[in-house]
């Protein structure tokens, strides 16, 4: 049992180091927290995600990702192009002020369009492959069974307590965002980061 659970422990501590990092998929998630909109379906597909990119990689498919640069490439530019369009549209949110947000605001205003910004977010950034299915997949794969299971069980874990607690634990920060500045800064912020995503997409090699 105790190796089982160091195993478990071994994959939730890597885990939430990789998944704690600022990335768009973080923003976007602590933006609708704030917001208070479409939090469940946000939260579920970000958690859906790691968790199936996880199991896949412990099954073996990150050799076969490794082996696919090409396919890489394609991600990483359509990456590129998709978050240095939703930076500008952050800065664009932050000089219209937070008025915008009690108006329709584009994608995020629906569902669906929330579910597809925070697909396009998370699937068309190649760090999330190369953290899930490479990384954790690949640490996880070489524990053999049981301990391979236990170990992306504990990164599964991981991910699902922190995409929870970060959409729907930033209402808490709302006292601080009752002022225009407050957003108008989060855009900022976001909008920057998204930038800087962008441009380390397409200078990575």
């Amino acid at each position: 049992m105790t190796g089982a659970f160091g195993s478990y422990l071994s994959g939730a501590g890597l885990g939430a180091s990789l998944i704690m990092a600022i990335g768009a998929q973080n923003a976007f998630v602590l933006k609708q927290g704030l917001k208070r909109r479409h939090v469940g379906i946000v939260v579920s597909i970000c958690a859906f995600i790691d968790v199936l990119l996880i199991a896949l990689g412990v099954g073996g498919m990150g050799a076969l990702i490794a082996r696919a640069p090409f396919l890489l490439d394609v991600i990483r530019w359509a990456g590129a192009i998709f978050v240095f369009l939703y930076g500008l549209r952050a800065f664009i949110a932050a000089w219209r002020g937070p008025g915008h947000l009690n108006a329709s605001d584009g994608e995020s205003q629906t569902a669906v369009g929330a579910a597809s910004t925070v697909l396009a977010l998370s699937l068309l950034n190649p760090h999330v492959y190369l953290d899930t299915v490479v990384l954790l997949g690949g640490i996880g794969a070489r524990r053999g069974w049981p301990g391979n299971a236990w170990f992306a069980a504990g990164a599964m874990c991981s991910s699902i307590v922190w995409f929870t607690a970060l959409g729907y634990g930033a209402r808490l920060l709302e006292p601080w965002f009752e002022k225009d500045v407050s957003w108008r800064v989060l855009d900022v912020i976001v909008g920057c980061v998204m930038w800087w995503i962008a441009a380390s997409l397409v200078f990575s090699r």
